[in-house]
This record gives structure tokens, C-alpha cells and sequence, in this order.
């Protein structure tokens, strides 16, 4: 393989993008006109079933668990392969084009809430919960929460991409990516070793937010890459992967958006609790990552 010299000044060649084609352009805004569809809960969630989607219907699902009625919520399906995240509405409540996004229409003016570390500081701070309230404890989880905003993309763009998706391998990019990978795996497992979850001893927003990365991860369940990073080393990690894998609301929420894998792990889209109970094939399909 001859070597890549990057030219003086960088231009756009289509058709190089592999896997992502379809999704990656080097500018922003609509391709397309095309209202997004309201429901009628207050919530109205456009998003799809990646890491970063998961952690937005955990948490809705954990607050309605937990009580909270008015934290009803629809939920829509963004292809986000076939740009449905391009169109003009989607662009009018997130400008950056990437799910999840959201807009609150119990207050006035509607709100909307686009990147998935704000949806769940909103929706905590909207409801009072998996937020802690004591000035200590509330910097640890966010503190935490902010950790997986500012790694998550060396494990999904960088170790992810390069793994599963490039359409070359590139042994240094594998290499290089594989060891951060395994760096932040080891950052979790030291600070699990002592504490239950993110924020100590309560479960927070921290550990909803952590867990569709690194939970499934060492779970064995995201790029199939758990014999190759040797997930079963990182024993905290595993604990409270498994433990939190348990809970109802984080079964449910992981197959909101989800139109792969397993039919029973799969929800289209969500417009009441019942749906759950009722997966007919039009509630499941054709949708990918």
C-alpha cells in the first residue's frame, strides 16, 4: 500500500466515505424539505437506537418507572443512513444533524434540547431525579457524564470506525484507538472498584449515559469487539454492566428506535407504554444503524 500524503489544501472527494456514505459531508443545513410528525405526549423524541440514542430512552423510560406521568414521551424513528437527520425540520430543532433531538411542548415557547448530555441535564433537572441534589455529589456525576461526552467519540468515531466500519484496516489507527479504548475501560473499572455507580451510591444520569457505550461494550455487544479488547478483564465494569442491564427501564429503553437484531429487541417507534406489549411487524423492520 503506497502511503497517503495529504495534499496542501483538503478537498472533498465523494465516494470515499465507506460505510457512511450517505451521512458525512463537510457542510451543514438541510437537504430537504420534510416536517417532522408530532404526537401527543409532551416529549417528542427523534432519535434511533446507537449509544447515544439509548441513553435519552433509558432515561425516560427510569422516570416513568419511577412515577413521573408527565414525562410521557413519543419517540420516532431517524434513519439516520437514509439522512432523515438532513431535513429541514430535524435541522430546525438540532443545527448539528445528529440524533438524538428533542423539543418539550409543556412549556412556552416549545423547547427543544438537541446533544444526548443535555437532553438528560434537562429531563433531571425538569423532574427532580438521577441528578444528585448535594453540590458534591452533583459535580461527581456530572463530572462523569461529562467524561463519557468527551471520550465516547475516541471509542465510537475512533476504535469503532476504524474496526468495524473503514473500509480499509489501518493497523495503527486499530492500535491507536484500541489502546484508549482500553486506557478508559481501565479508568472505569479503578473507579468502580469502589464505588456502586457513577455518582457513589446512586444511580444517576451518569451511569445512564455511560452504560449504551461501555456497559454493551464489555457485554460483548457493540462492534462484536469483546474477545479483541479482552472486555473480561475489566471486572467493575462487568458488574455494574450486568447489574444495570437487569433493570426493566434499561431493557425497555434499549429497544426504543431499535429496527435490528432480534425481533423481541426491537421498537420501531414508541407512542404509549403498551406498545411494548404489542410488537406487531409494523412496530418492528427494515431500519439500520
Amino acid at each position: 500500500m503506497s502511503e497517503y500524503i495529504p495534499p496542501k489544501v483538503w478537498t472533498w472527494h465523494q465516494g470515499t466515505n465507506g460505510h457512511f456514505e450517505n451521512i458525512n459531508r463537510p457542510v451543514s443545513g438541510p437537504t430537504h424539505d420534510k416536517d417532522l410528525p408530532i404526537g401527543k405526549f409532551p416529549h417528542q423524541l427523534y432519535s434511533l437506537a446507537t449509544p447515544n440514542g439509548v441513553k435519552v430512552t433509558i432515561m425516560f423510560e427510569e422516570l416513568l418507572a419511577k412515577g413521573f406521568r408527565d414525562a410521557e414521551y413519543d419517540a420516532w424513528i431517524i434513519n439516520i443512513r437514509d439522512g432523515d437527520q438532513f431535513s429541514s425540520g430535524f435541522v430546525e430543532l438540532n443545527p448539528n444533524s445528529k440524533i438524538p433531538t428533542m423539543a418539550d411542548y409543556s412549556v412556552d415557547p416549545v423547547q427543544r434540547v438537541f446533544e444526548s448530555g443535555s437532553i438528560l441535564v434537562y429531563l433531571a433537572e425538569k423532574f427532580g431525579a438521577f441528578l444528585p441534589t448535594q453540590h458534591g455529589a452533583r459535580t461527581e456525576c456530572l463530572s462523569w457524564l461529562f467524561w463519557q461526552v468527551g471520550s465516547g467519540p475516541y471509542l465510537g468515531g475512533g476504535f469503532g470506525h476504524f474496526y468495524a466500519y473503514a473500509p480499509e484496516k489501518i493497523e495503527y489507527a486499530i492500535n491507536r484507538f484500541a489502546m484508549e479504548t482500553k486506557r478508559q475501560l481501565d479508568v472505569l473499572d479503578k473507579h468502580l472498584e469502589k464505588n456502586e455507580f457513577f455518582a457513589g451510591d446512586a444511580y444517576s444520569i451518569a451511569d445512564m449515559a455511560i452504560w449504551p457505550w461501555y456497559g454493551v461494550l464489555v457485554a460483548g455487544n457493540l462492534y462484536e469487539a469483546g474477545e479483541f479488547l479482552s472486555v473480561h478483564e475489566h471486572e467493575h465494569v462487568n458488574r455494574w454492566s450486568e447489574q444495570l442491564g437487569r433493570r426493566d427501564a434499561v431493557q425497555r429503553g434499549r429497544m426504543v428506535n431499535r429496527a435490528w437484531g432480534e425481533p423481541d429487541s426491537q421498537l420501531r417507534e414508541r407512542h404509549g407504554p403498551d406498545d411494548f406489549d404489542t410488537q406487531t411487524w409494523d412496530k418492528i423492520g427494515p431500519a439500520q444503524p
